[in-house]
């Protein structure tokens, strides 16, 4: 899968611009602020329908402009197809595919695989479970679609059944049997998203494991672990004998909501006991083996965006990474980097045709 050329129309700082890019790699160059990391999320946009760096739609307009259209056009399975997504302000965001538009963005998750590496990643780490659970539910949803189906519903679900919560509180009430509709829902759904959650782990884990002894060099031991209330009970279980616990809170306690990755380094969080290098490459490795996992569900290579890459990483594991694009059919590759000389010193030796796209 190729993206051949990007059109920018009021996107972020750009006003109207047009890029044509390399099959292979395309090295966008240029000074902090002109620009480059928000080319890469347009090509992000694509694939997602969102921004990587701000899902609110409205922010992704131009100051003082109304609307923004983003247009690609792709070379897929020997097809060509032409995406476009525009907003304007107060109105619902567009999605076309080949002028036809789709009637649920959901439908175009996967269509597009697409991984980015960038300094934002470091989220993963220093954030909430939230954050990393986005990130598991983004892996799994573009190569299962019935997955992302019953991440939806369990949500709106979830949703439900904390408005109601709220709703026995102010009204001073309480009805088991309503409640009990609700965690006959969340269970059905949170059931099937637990176990493709556990059988993605078993999967990826090895997948993660591989990559990371590539960039450390076997030096570093590092594990990823899926944590889940549901481990220890069925989640109809975990509702009903914490009922008590929920009316008070007015708020769901249990579910797959409050599952949870936990990356290790040498046995302990890597928060707290990794360097800023080892947790770069914990990151790194995750994203490229998110890349493996993708492309065998999709048998098709997914574009890799790489933002910023020698944040926070020495040139010699900045080579070891680009080296993986030339030892192994990686498909299409986007790289910002401040210094353009650094960039193509590295690039070429890399046995593949490039271009420099400065800005």
């Amino acid at each position: 899968m190729i993206l051949k050329n990007i059109s920018l129309l009021n996107y972020k700082n750009f006003e109207s611009i047009s890029f044509q890019f390399d099959p292979k790699i395309n090295c966008l160059v240029g000074n902090n602020g002109v620009g480059k990391t928000n080319v890469l999320d347009a090509i992000y946009h694509l694939s997602f329908g969102k921004s990587y760096f701000n899902p609110i739609t409205g922010q992704n307009i131009k100051h003082e402009e109304e609307f923004f259209v983003i247009e690609g056009n792709y070379l897929k399975n020997e097809r060509e197809e032409r995406l476009i997504i525009s907003a304007k302000r107060g109105q619902k965001k567009i999605i076309k595919r080949n002028n036809k538009i789709y009637e649920k963005f959901s439908d175009h998750i996967g269509f597009l695989p697409l991984v980015i590496i960038s300094p934002a990643d470091r989220d993963l780490i220093i954030e909430g479970s939230d954050t990393r659970r986005k990130f598991m539910d983004g892996v799994i949803s573009q190569g299962d679609p019935n997955y992302l189906i019953s991440l939806l519903k369990y949500n709106k679900v979830l949703s439900q059944r904390n408005s109601l919560l709220k709703y026995f509180a102010v009204n001073n009430t309480f009805n088991q049997d309503t409640l009990d509709i609700y965690n006959e829902q969340m269970h059905e759904y949170g059931s099937i998203i637990f176990e493709k959650r556990t059988l993605f782990l078993d999967s990826f884990l090895p997948i993660f494991l591989k990559r990371q002894q590539s960039i450390s060099n076997s030096k570093e031991s590092v594990n990823l672990i899926y944590k889940s209330q549901l481990e220890e009970k069925e989640l109809r279980s975990l509702l009903q004998e914490n009922a008590v616990k929920d009316k008070i809170s007015q708020y769901s306690n249990f579910g797959i909501h409050k599952d949870d990755l936990i990356f290790e380094i040498e046995g302990h969080p890597i928060k707290k006991f990794g360097s800023q290098g080892q947790q770069k490459s914990y990151l790194i490795a995750l994203k490229l083996a998110q890349f493996d996992f993708i492309k065998e569900q999709k048998k098709v290579n997914p574009i890799l965006l790489m933002d910023d890459i020698f944040d926070k990483l020495d040139e010699n594991r900045v080579e070891q990474i680009i080296t993986l694009v030339d030892n192994e059919d990686f498909g299409q590759l986007f790289i910002s980097d401040t210094h353009a000389e650094r960039t193509e010193s590295v690039i070429k030796k890399v046995h593949q045709t490039y271009k420099m796209i400065h800005l």
